[in-house]
C-alpha cells in the first residue's frame, strides 16, 4: 500500500482543510471504537456475538470513519486526498474491524490459534518432522517459519496470536494494493477496492494460520503474473483454428526488460514451493487462477501452469503422501455433498446463530451482485478487464471438488474477494476517468460502506459466544496440563477449547462431539466417553468448558440440559474424580 497507489500521477498535494479534517476524524473514530470495545466484558453470552454487546459509540465511530473515507476519496478535481491520509484511514479501519477482539480481551480468539502455537512449539522441540502425526506435519512450512520467528525474536506467542489478524490483513492489503495497481489506473477505484476488501472480509481466516500466510503469498504471485509476466496480445482475428493458433503464438511479454521477467519467474517458483509446503488448498486455488489467465492469453510464459502443477504434484506424492494415503483428495467430492456440508449443515442451531449465518450469506451475495452489475456496465462501456472476472470466478471451480470440512465456500469467497471488491467499484464510483463522485453519490457510498461494515462485524464476530475465551478457561487448561500424565488422553466437549498450545505431542486430544458423532445423549454418549477414557493406558482428563459447551448448544448439536446430564452421569462413575473447577470449567480425572 505504498507508491503503487499513486504511480500514474506523481503530483505533490499540499495539506488542505479537508485532508486535516479526514485525518482527525480517523483519530476520533479509533478512539470511539477502542473505548467502546474496551467496555465489553467476557464471556459473551449473546447468540449474536459481539454485535449485541458493542455500545453505540463503537457504531458512531464506525459511521464517522466511513464518512471520512468517502470525503477523502471524493477529494477534488485532482483526485482523492493525500496518500498519507488515505493510508491512515485504512489503518484505522483495520484496527477497528480486525482488532476489536484484542481490545475486548487479551486472549486470542479461536481454538485453532492455540493449536497452531502448539504445532510450532512441537517443531522447535523435535529433531525431525514426522508426517504420520497428523495432517499439519505433512504441510509444515508455515509452522517451521513461525517456530523460527518466535525463537529468533523472543516474542510472546500469545501476543503474536492475539494481533495476528491485524498483521495478516495489513499484509493482504499491501499485496492487494500492488495487484490492483496493475489492473486499473484509477486511484479512487484502487482506494475503494481496499476499503471494500476490508468490509467484505467476514471469513475470519486472518488468524495465526497457514491459510492467512498462503493467501498472502497467493496474492503476491497473482500480482507478479498480471504485472511483470503479463502478455502483450496481438490483434484477435476470429475463432478459426488457424487464427487462434496464430494469436496464441504471436503473444509477447508486456515487460520489455528480460531481467525483470526472469526475476519475477524465480520469485514465483520460490513462493509456489512455500505455498505447497504450507497449505493444502491454496496451491489448487493458485493453479486454476493462473491456468485461466494463461488460457485467456494474459500470461506470457505459457508453461507456468505446468511448472506449478509439477511442484504441487511432487509435494503431494512425496512429503504429503503419509496423509493422502488415507485421505484421497477427491474422496468427498460432488456438488450435493459440498452443498450439504457448506450450506445445509451450517444453517442450523439457535435462532441467533442462524441469523448470523444468514447475514454472512447476505453480505457475500450483495458484494457479488455489485460486482456482477459492475462487470456488465464495464462490458457495455468496453472497459471490462477479463483478468478481474477470471480471478473472481475461478475459485468457484473448487467448490464441488472438496467439501473441506464444510469450509470450502468460505475459502472460495475469500479468494474471490479482492477481485469482487475491485469489480464492485464500477458501480459505486463514476466511470473510470470521469470527475469525482457527486455529493448525492458520495452520501449513498458512505451509507453503503457503513451498512457493509455493520454486516461484516456481525458476521465476523458472530461466534464470539464460543470463540472468545475467558481467563477461567485458560486457567483450567493450564491446570489440566499439570495433572495429566504424559500419554494420557485429554477430552473436551468440543473443539472450541484453548488447548494444545503446549505439550502438543505428549497427549491424545479428543472431543466428545467427535467420539459420539451426532448423538450426545447420556445413554449413548456417556459409555462411549467413559470407556475410551478408562481404556487409555495413561488415563484421561475430561475438561468441560463454557465455550465448548456453548458451541454445541449454539450450533444445535446438543442442549444445555443434555450436557448437564452427561456431566452428572460421568462424575459418579468409578475412577472419576473432580480435580479442578471454576466458574467457566470443570476437569475430571479418569484413572485407567
Amino acid at each position: 500500500m505504498t507508491s503503487t497507489l499513486d504511480a500514474p500521477t506523481r503530483t505533490v498535494r499540499r495539506w488542505r482543510g479537508r485532508d486535516a479534517w479526514c485525518a482527525l476524524a480517523g483519530v476520533v473514530s479509533l478512539a470511539l471504537a477502542v473505548g467502546a470495545a474496551s467496555t465489553v466484558s467476557v464471556p459473551v453470552n449473546s447468540d449474536l456475538g459481539l454485535v449485541a454487546l458493542l455500545p453505540y459509540p463503537f457504531w458512531a465511530g464506525l459511521l464517522l470513519l466511513n464518512i471520512a473515507f468517502v470525503v477523502a476519496l471524493r477529494g477534488d478535481a485532482a483526485g482523492p486526498a493525500r496518500r498519507s491520509v488515505m493510508i491512515w484511514l485504512i489503518v484505522v479501519l483495520v484496527l477497528v474491524l480486525f482488532g476489536t477482539a484484542a481490545f475486548v480481551t487479551d486472549v486470542p480468539r479461536g481454538e485453532v490459534a492455540f493449536r497452531h502455537l502448539g504445532i510450532a512449539d512441537a517443531l522447535s522441540r523435535t529433531k525431525g518432522i514426522d508426517p504420520d502425526i497428523d495432517a499439519y506435519f505433512n504441510w509444515p512450512g508455515f509452522f517451521a517459519l513461525l517456530a523460527t520467528l518466535l525463537g529468533a525474536t523472543g516474542l510472546d506467542p500469545v501476543t503474536v496470536a492475539l494481533w495476528a489478524p491485524v498483521f495478516n490483513v495489513g499484509l493482504w492489503l499491501m499485496a492487494v494494493a500492488v495487484l490492483t495497481g496493475y489492473l486499473t489506473r484509477d486511484r479512487r477505484r484502487r482506494w475503494l477496492a481496499l476499503w471494500i476488501f476490508c468490509l467484505g472480509n467476514w471469513q475470519d481466516q486472518d488468524y495465526l494460520s497457514p491459510q492467512a500466510f498462503g493467501f498472502f503469498l497467493h496474492l503476491v504471485v497473482i500480482a507478479l503474473v498480471v504485472g511483470p509476466l503479463a502478455a502483450r496480445l496481438p490483434e484477435f482475428r476470429g475463432f478459426k483454428r488457424a487464427a487462434l493458433v496464430s494469436w496464441w503464438r504471436r503473444r509477447s511479454a508486456a515487460e520489455r526488460r528480460p531481467g525483470h521477467r526472469v526475476g519475477a519467474l524465480a520469485v514465483i517458483l520460490l513462493l509456489v514451493t512455500a505455498i505447497c509446503a504450507s497449505h493444502q488448498l491454496t496451491p489448487f486455488m493458485l493453479l486454476i487462477a493462473i491456468t485461466a489467465l494463461t488460457l485467456s492469453g494474459r500470461v506470457w510464459p505459457s508453461r507456468l501452469p505446468l511448472i506449478i502443477a509439477v511442484v504441487l504434484m511432487f509435494w503431494l506424492v512425496y512429503p504429503a503422501s503419509a496423509y493422502l494415503v488415507g485421505h484421497p483428495p477427491l474422496a468427498d467430492a460432488g456438488l450435493q455433498l459440498a452443498t450439504d456440508a457448506n450450506v445445509v449443515d451450517r444453517v442450523s442451531g439457535s435462532a441467533g446463530h442462524v441469523l448470523v449465518v444468514q447475514i454472512r450469506v447476505v453480505l457475500t451475495i450483495v458484494l457479488w451482485a455489485l460486482a456482477a452489475v459492475g462487470a456488465v456496465r464495464d462490458w457495455r462501456r468496453g472497459r471490462l478487464d477479463i483478468r478481474v472476472v477470471l480471478l473472481a470466478v475461478t475459485p468457484i471451480l473448487l467448490f464441488p471438488a472438496q467439501s473441506y470440512g464444510g469450509e470450502m465456500l468460505i475459502r472460495v469467497s475469500l479468494f474471490a474477494l479482492p477481485f469482487i471488491a475491485l469489480q464492485a467499484c464500477s458501480v459505486l464510483l463514476p466511470a473510470e476517468g470521469s470527475t469525482r463522485p457527486s455529493s448525492r453519490r458520495a452520501v449513498y457510498l458512505a451509507l453503503t460502506c457503513f451498512l457493509l461494515a455493520l454486516l461484516a462485524v456481525t458476521g465476523r464476530f458472530g461466534n464470539a459466544k464460543y470463540d472468545v475465551f475467558t481467563d477461567g478457561e485458560i486457567d483450567a487448561v493450564a491446570a489440566v496440563q499439570e495433572v495429566a500424565p504424559t500419554g494420557s488422553a485429554i477430552i473436551s466437549a468440543a473443539n472450541p477449547t484453548p488447548w494444545r498450545s503446549e505439550a502438543y505431542l505428549e497427549h491424545r486430544y479428543r472431543t466428545i462431539s467427535n467420539l459420539c458423532l451426532s448423538d450426545l445423549t447420556t445413554a449413548t454418549c456417556g459409555p462411549i466417553v467413559y470407556d475410551y477414557a478408562r481404556h487409555n493406558a495413561a488415563g484421561a482428563v475430561v475438561i468441560l468448558t463454557r465455550s465448548s459447551e456453548a458451541s454445541l448448544v449454539l450450533q444445535g448439536t446438543s442442549s444445555a440440559r443434555e450436557l448437564a446430564e452427561l456431566e452428572e452421569w460421568l462424575s459418579v462413575q468409578d475412577g472419576v474424580e473432580l480435580v479442578y473447577s471454576n466458574a467457566d470449567a470443570r476437569a475430571y480425572r479418569v484413572t485407567p
